[in-house]
């Protein structure tokens, strides 16, 4: 994901491409010189998703038999499962949705954590046995959304993808982002968010946990809707005075070593 994302920068930068499509959770929050987050699509269902093979269809996530084996390659999704079901096996899967399906199927997994709104949208809506609810697992920061990449200092390019615009959706990705940009977290790091907006005002929960599981912190901040960014960035520094900063290094360390 991220080499395929430098590619397309790189073909905007040397001006073979006038944009780029992302699913936004996986746009680094820090764009290149030269390049904007133009615009912001209607989010679908940016929850997480269990999703199992046929011996499995009588349990729920609360219900699977102590030692069941749980594929996912999101450390995010890995650190608050552990939280909460420290009794499951977490297990490494890899490829695209379809083999990692093949693989649920094949038994080499109990069952699957998987993004809705992938799921949705690959025509396999169908195969999502529960939305796992929020105070289990928050979702990745601009899950469910995809963020439209432009040049910079192109108004009539801005102008027609700013059509294409669903502003909740883009007040919402716009806090979220600030977060992980302020923590200095990546799509690979164990932070999670969820975010709303009630009456012009904007609620941003955050999550970071250690890989094991054992600390996980979670806050809410709110504020104005035209002010997205200052939300982000009140939360971070809330968490980080709970202790999240400490964490986060550790896990950094750690990928350094």
């Amino acid at each position: 994901k991220g080499l395929f994302t430098k590619e397309l920068e790189a073909q905007m930068l040397i001006g073979h491409a006038e944009i780029a499509v992302h699913s936004l959770k996986d746009l680094p929050t820090n764009l290149p010189k030269g390049l904007m987050l133009g615009c912001v699509t209607k989010r679908e269902d940016p929850a997480d998703a269990l999703v199992v093979n046929t011996k499995n269809q009588k349990y729920k996530l609360e219900s699977l038999p102590s030692g069941s084996i749980v594929g996912t390659s999101s450390l995010r999704r890995l650190a608050q499962l552990r939280h909460h079901y420290p009794h499951l096996i977490f297990k490494d899967v890899r490829g695209n949705v379809i083999t990692r399906l093949e693989k649920l199927d094949e038994g080499q997994y109990d069952c699957l954590i998987l993004a809705a709104a992938g799921l949705s949208r690959l025509g396999f809506a169908h195969r999502i046995h529960q939305i796992i609810p929020s105070k289990i697992s928050l979702h990745a920061v601009g899950q469910g959304a995809l963020g439209i990449e432009c040049i910079e200092g192109e108004p009539k390019v801005l102008e027609i993808i700013k059509s294409l615009e669903h502003f909740p959706t883009a007040q919402r990705c716009l806090a979220e982002r600030s977060l992980l940009r302020e923590l200095e977290g990546g799509c690979q790091v164990p932070i999670g968010v969820k975010s709303s907006i009630e009456n012009q005002e904007l609620e941003l929960e955050g999550m970071v946990a250690s890989l094991d599981g054992k600390r996980l912190i979670r806050e809410k901040q709110s504020g104005p809707l035209n002010n997205p960014e200052l939300i982000g960035i009140e939360l971070a520094n809330n968490l980080k005075k709970q202790g999240a900063g400490e964490i986060l290094e550790e896990i950094f360390k750690a990928e350094r070593s």
